[in-house]
Order: structure tokens, then C-alpha cells, then sequence
């Protein structure tokens, strides 16, 4: 891989984790969302850090992530949002916290924790308030609650949905919608259980643009890591992907480039040989509208996209076989480069291969 690195700024981090932070109110908890490998960082060195932060929970997608972080000396609550009825033995051995999202899951884990005569896990309760994507819906809870008040195995921690779209305030009528249904719902189930479990539904930009549902709990992802549209003006990207100009070819007039023979040269062009492509997670969709910076300078990104290359336009740009190639950082912002080719930085963050090393600063 060369020089190709992916620096994390765990002070931009630190950063962003104070910023979100002080839009809360002071006994409000921080649940971190690490999934992902921590949105393509390193989940484990991302998660000590907020350790240190005191962050108060982590949410992780499948049972396997929290593990990971189980088994790195993490020993802050974790909550798997999209646990599998294959990964029970693994959810309670290591002390992890299932979300109930369906019926098909509750009944099977009631059914697992009665057999091992486990009594009150500690679990969390979907509500589907309009995302549409996981969770009970309205109509659902009542007998999905009553599963969980007549049996003694299950603890609910708390109860919580996830927003749809807090980044768009021309959406409002619909969030507002949103958090009245899941006040209405959650409200009805803490009148049918003895206890009081906790309420989040707060992403990133709702914690920024709907303080009324902060409750007890927020959650934020992509803003720890430096992203969220309009937002980022407040917030530090964590991210600095880097690589070096590997070779320089001159290319005649009419010379094609790459497969398919997808560029013709127009003129006599140097051509930049960068040694990242899509095995690395830089898809074949950043052929048609993508560019990099080298020394300051605009390089546009030409032909098909390689397994572990792509080439770039240096007419008018003073380049020399290995020099650096900013891919994006906290200047060329991840969030340009997604949006030259119609994606988000959660794709572009998530998709970097393993293979490219990660640094951390």
C-alpha cells in the first residue's frame, strides 16, 4: 500500500464529543455509536477514547462488535441495535445488551433465557415511530410488552426509536410527529411495567435541531466523527485520508486511459498513478465527478476506477513522483467528496478497507 494512510484525530474527537456534549443538559447520558469499526476508523482505539471522555453507553450494530470491544478491556455498557437470534450465547456471555425489535427475536431470546435460567437481562425496547426500518409499531407493543411483564428473564434498560429526518427542517411537521407518537407510546408501556427504563431518540442533528426530545439519553455517530451536513461548521472531522502520486505518465493526444478505454486525452497529459481503488473502497462511481488534491491543487479523477489504482488529470499541476494526495481531510472535507458523486460520508467512511493503515494522532 505505499504511503497510504488514514490519519484519526482523536482530538478532533475529544473535540466534537465536548461540542455535542454541551448541548445537553448535565445528567443527560452519551451513548457513542461505534458500529462499523467505528465508521471506518478502529472501533476499539475510538471507543477508549470516549472511555476517557466518560462517555456513558456504546451502540454497536450485530453482537460480533460489541465483542470486539468486550474483549479490548471495554467494559462500558453496549447496546446491539440489530442483534441475531444466532448470536444469543454471545450477547450474554460478554455482557451485552440486545435491542427487542421483533417478534420473531423476543420470543426466541425469552425462550433462550428461561431455558439457561437467566433472569432479568438487561434489554432495550424499538419503537418504530415512522423510520419504517426496525422496531414495533404502535399496534405491536402492547402484546410485545405483555411477552416481556409476564415473564421474569427481561429487564428493559430502556425504551427508544430512531428519527428520520432531524437534518432537514423542511421535514419538522414529520418529526414532530415522530417524538409525539414515541411520547404517547413509551408513556403507555412505563404505565404497564413497574420500573422506569430510560428514553433516547436523539441522533446527531437532533440533539442539534430537537432539544424537546433529548430525554434521558442521546445517541451520536457521524457527528463524532466530524460529519453531519449543515453542522459540520461546529464540528472537527476526525478523518485525514492520504496516499502519494505512485508514478507519472505522459500520455500522447488520443491516447485512451484505463479500462475500457473510459478516458481520451484531448492533449498531451500527465497522468498521476494513485494507488487506491475499489478494493480500498473507492468506488468506481468517483470516475465520473471525483478529484483529489495535490499540492493544493485540484487533480481530476480520470477513467474507470481500478481494483487498486486510479488515475488522475496533472496538466497544469506541478507534480512530482511521490508526492503527497490529500483524498480529503479537514480542509477538503469528506462531505465535497461524497457529494460529487450523489453518496454520504457514512458510505465513504465505512467502505475503507483494511488494508489501508490507520494512524492515529
Amino acid at each position: 500500500m505505499g504511503k497510504t494512510v488514514l490519519e484519526i484525530d482523536l482530538k478532533a474527537l475529544t473535540h466534537n464529543f465536548n461540542v455535542i456534549s454541551s448541548k445537553l443538559k448535565p445528567k443527560t447520558k452519551f451513548m457513542a455509536v461505534v458500529k462499523a469499526n467505528g465508521y471506518g476508523s478502529d472501533s476499539i482505539e475510538i471507543a477508549k477514547k470516549l472511555v476517557s471522555l466518560n462517555v456513558d453507553y456504546f451502540a454497536v450494530a450485530f453482537a460480533s462488535e460489541g465483542v470486539a470491544l468486550r474483549k479490548s478491556g471495554i467494559k462500558t455498557p453496549i447496546l446491539v441495535l440489530l442483534p441475531q437470534v444466532e448470536s444469543f450465547t454471545e450477547i450474554t456471555k460478554y455482557h451485552l445488551e440486545p435491542s427487542l425489535y421483533s417478534f420473531y427475536f423476543l420470543n426466541n431470546f425469552i425462550a433462550f433465557l428461561t431455558s439457561n435460567n437467566i433472569k432479568k437481562y438487561p434489554c432495550h425496547f424499538k419503537i418504530n415511530t415512522g423510520l419504517n426500518r426496525v422496531g414495533f409499531n404502535e399496534k405491536e407493543t402492547d402484546e410485545a410488552v405483555n411477552k416481556i411483564k409476564n415473564c421474569d428473564c427481561i429487564q428493559l434498560v430502556s425504551l427508544y426509536s430512531h428519527l428520520a429526518a432531524t437534518e432537514d427542517l423542511q421535514e419538522s411537521k414529520f418529526t414532530l410527529t415522530q417524538i409525539n407518537l414515541f411520547k404517547k407510546i413509551s408513556s403507555k408501556i412505563k404505565s404497564k411495567i413497574s420500573y422506569n427504563p430510560m428514553l433516547h431518540m436523539s441522533n446527531t442533528s437532533g440533539i442539534f435541531n430537537y432539544p424537546e426530545c433529548e430525554f434521558g439519553m442521546v445517541r451520536s455517530g457521524i457527528g463524532l466523527y466530524g460529519y453531519d451536513n449543515e453542522l459540520t461548521k461546529n464540528l472537527r472531522p476526525v478523518h485525514t485520508l492520504k496516499t502519494v502520486v505512485s508514478q507519472i505518465i505522459e500520455a500522447k493526444k488520443g491516447d485512451s486511459i484505463g479500462y475500457n478505454r473510459a478516458f481520451i486525452c484531448e492533449e498531451k497529459t500527465n497522468i498521476g498513478i494513485i494507488p487506491l481503488g475499489h478494493a480500498d473502497g473507492i468506488s468506481r462511481s468517483f470516475s465520473k465527478n471525483a478529484h483529489v488534491f495535490i499540492n493544493g491543487k485540484k487533480a481530476k479523477v480520470i477513467g474507470n476506477i481500478c481494483m487498486d489504482i486510479f488515475m488522475v488529470n496533472l496538466n497544469g499541476i506541478s507534480a512530482k513522483e511521490g508526492d503527497e494526495v490529500i483524498v480529503f481531510d479537514k480542509k477538503n472535507n469528506l462531505e465535497d467528496f461524497a457529494n460529487a458523486v450523489g453518496t454520504i460520508s457514512y458510505e465513504i467512511l465505512t467502505n475503507l478497507s483494511v488494508r489501508i493503515e490507520r494512524k492515529f494522532i
